[in-house]
């Protein structure tokens, strides 16, 4: 497809897509207004390499296998692949093309409509979130890392406090036990690692009816440590963080090879997988399954909350962003399914121990799964199994790194974005603080009950919604045709009938749907069966319409703030791109715009010929 539409003059320089320097960001401005020039990435792979850090992290080993085991294990497959190919990988195309195109970040993206800025803040909103109960979690694998230096590991034993019913990791139980209590009326079996995840390291309440309760001293230094080391990786921006990457996305997939197949190994292992790839057909038809598939995906991804337009918008302009959506979906997608299997290995193997024939109800779902069957598994090393310990746990540190860089620099851009004479050391300087002391309350008792209220509110639901609005916008209002120019222009790729139609109207609609389905549905919120007492439940909604409401703010305000006599000149100004929207470079600037203008000529009115624009050539 040619982009001059049979138009010659409107064939752009393949010379100018090219970046002039590699080594040094653009200062000159000269042929640019509007947006300040963004710094590049030093090498395109880095790009590639911390899209992966980025998108392949605790995502795939912790979130993944959690969604599956408590959504039915191999029920959650189903709608998690139909959700991957017709939404997931779509927006994550579509997202990449946008961030590169315009060279803008979560919020500056949105010039090309002001009325829908509350869009991007909203985004910037909850990936914000997000980040600091990601850093919560690195500070607990950092409690992990150090335990894992004693012999034996803490977690293989059983206490004498901990109970009659803990079952060690060689699947033995203490002695008095077994003599005080008949085995027919025994209490359910819970196993040495569970055990210690909730008394030692968390330290975690029944409730939190009466409070969250103070931090965990060991947990808050650990927290700190990791802000300290995610600010060092962005504070000189990309190009700190592209040169992180290499480590941040390579060595992690090492360790977890290792793990899986020892995980394999183990006896009743197999019953274990199986749970997990066997469908539970009465399970796809509940929403919440649906749900969960979705929230997956994005979070696994990293689609719909800013961090793929910041990333992409640091490239050069004509870079090859097809091939990195390819790559990175599919390895993504397989990295999940390795820690699926490394997970359900481990699960059929205590389920063995215990004596137990349903896997699902082994150990409990949520943020432990990840510190409860991944230590269980190495606990079983015959071979130092310290040494084992403390490369698992420095390579789901490093995933939670890889990760928490990505999200917390797309807040960091935003917040330069918002106040240009912010430098970069000073905006990260500033989030990093923020964040920790906000991720001080992670750290408690009850922090895991807020970390699964916030998750669901302001990671989940709230980011559900916003990312419908961003479809529309750009598959509606913005266009599928115009979505495929740009890429065209870029990359001299048209985009096939599978992503126009999943931009126009396949992924909006079943994004639409679920939406509905789930609302609809909704049952309280509750964190391993405990119900969440008012308060909370309030703080969660309050959460959520702080996202959400975002979106009539900034429209009003963009109305109100538009040039324009009356009424309807203000708010067709507040719907129209800004005069500087497009590349940054003026001469592809002016390209892009003689391009738009020429198309608009050939419109024809109607639904079925605006249909035809959008997913035809």
């Amino acid at each position: 497809m040619s982009t001059s539409h049979d138009n010659p003059a409107f064939v752009p320089d393949p010379q100018s897509t090219e970046s002039t320097s590699k080594d040094e960001p653009s200062t000159d401005n000269s042929q640019t207004s509007g947006p300040r020039q963004r710094e590049t990435w030093g090498k395109d792979i880095e790009f590639l390499l911390s899209c992966i850090a980025m998108s392949v992290g605790l995502g795939n080993v912790w979130r993944f296998p959690s969604a599956a085991l408590e959504n039915g294990g191999g029920a959650f497959l189903i709608p998690y692949i139909v959700v991957l190919f017709l939404v997931g990988r779509p927006i994550y195309y579509l997202e990449m093309i946008m961030g590169q195109f315009g060279s803008r970040g979560a919020i500056e993206l949105y010039d090309l409509c002001p009325a829908m800025r509350g869009i991007g803040i909203a985004q910037i909103i909850a990936v914000y979130f997000v980040s600091t109960y990601y850093a919560s979690l690195n500070s607990i694998i950092g409690h992990y890392i150090v335990s894992s230096f004693k012999s034996p590991l803490p977690w293989a034993k059983c206490r004498e406090e901990w109970g009659p019913n803990c079952v060690n990791a060689d699947g033995t139980t203490l002695t008095s036990y077994l003599e005080a209590v008949n085995a027919s009326v025994a209490p359910k079996s819970i196993s040495s690692s569970e055990l210690y995840f909730d008394k030692i390291v968390l330290q975690e309440r029944d409730d939190i009816v009466d409070g969250i309760g103070v931090p965990n001293w060991p947990l808050v230094i650990s927290l700190f440590v990791t802000w300290v080391i995610v600010l060092l990786a962005i504070i000189k921006g990309v190009r700190s963080s592209g040169k992180a990457s290499y480590f941040l996305a390579i060595f992690p997939y090492i360790i977890l090879i290792i793990l899986l197949i020892r995980a394999v190994t183990l006896e009743g292992a197999a019953e274990g997988i199986l749970f997990f790839i066997k469908p539970q057909w009465d399970k796809l038809l509940s929403p919440q399954v649906w749900f969960a598939a979705v929230t997956q995906v994005f979070f696994s991804l990293t689609v719909c909350f800013g961090v793929i337009i910041n990333y992409s918008s640091h490239n050069r302009f004509g870079y090859n962003v097809h091939r990195d959506v390819v790559i990175v979906s599919y390895l993504d997608t397989a990295t999940s399914f390795i820690s699926g299997c490394t997970i359900f290995g481990v699960l059929g193997n205590l389920a063995h121990n215990v004596g137990s024939k349903d896997i699902g109800s082994v150990v409990k779902g949520g943020t432990g799964l990840a510190f409860i069957s991944y230590p269980e598994a190495i606990s079983k090393f015959t071979f130092i199994p310290q040494l084992f310990s403390v490369l698992f746990f420095v390579m789901l540190f490093v995933l939670g790194i890889g990760t928490n860089v990505g999200i917390t620099s797309t807040a960091v851009s935003a917040l330069r974005d918002m106040f240009p004479k912010l430098k970069q050391w000073q905006a990260a300087c500033i989030v990093a603080t923020v964040s920790f002391c906000i991720g001080l309350n992670y750290v408690t008792p009850g922090g895991q009950f807020l970390l699964n209220l916030v998750d669901n509110y302001a990671g989940s639901m709230s980011v559900l919604v916003v990312a419908i609005f961003e479809l529309f916008l750009l598959g509606w209002w913005y266009g599928v045709r115009r979505v495929c120019k740009n890429a065209n222009l870029m990359i001299n790729q048209n985009p096939g009938w599978y992503w126009r139609c999943c931009w126009g109207v396949i992924t909006p609609i079943v994004m639409l749907i679920i939406l509905i389905y789930t609302y609809v549905s909704y049952v309280p919120l509750t964190y391993k069966g405990i119900p969440y007492p008012t308060w909370a439940a309030t703080l969660g909604w309050c959460l959520f319409a702080l996202g959400v409401l975002q979106l009539p703010i900034w429209c009003i305000v963009a109305i109100v703030t538009s040039p324009g006599e009356t009424l309807k000149e203000k708010v067709r100004g507040a719907f129209s791109p800004k005069e500087d929207w497009g590349p940054l470079d003026a001469n592809m600037r002016d390209i892009y715009k003689k391009e738009i203008k020429y198309d608009e000529s050939r419109r024809k009115p109607g639904v079925w010929n605006y249909i035809k624009r959008n997913l035809a050539d």
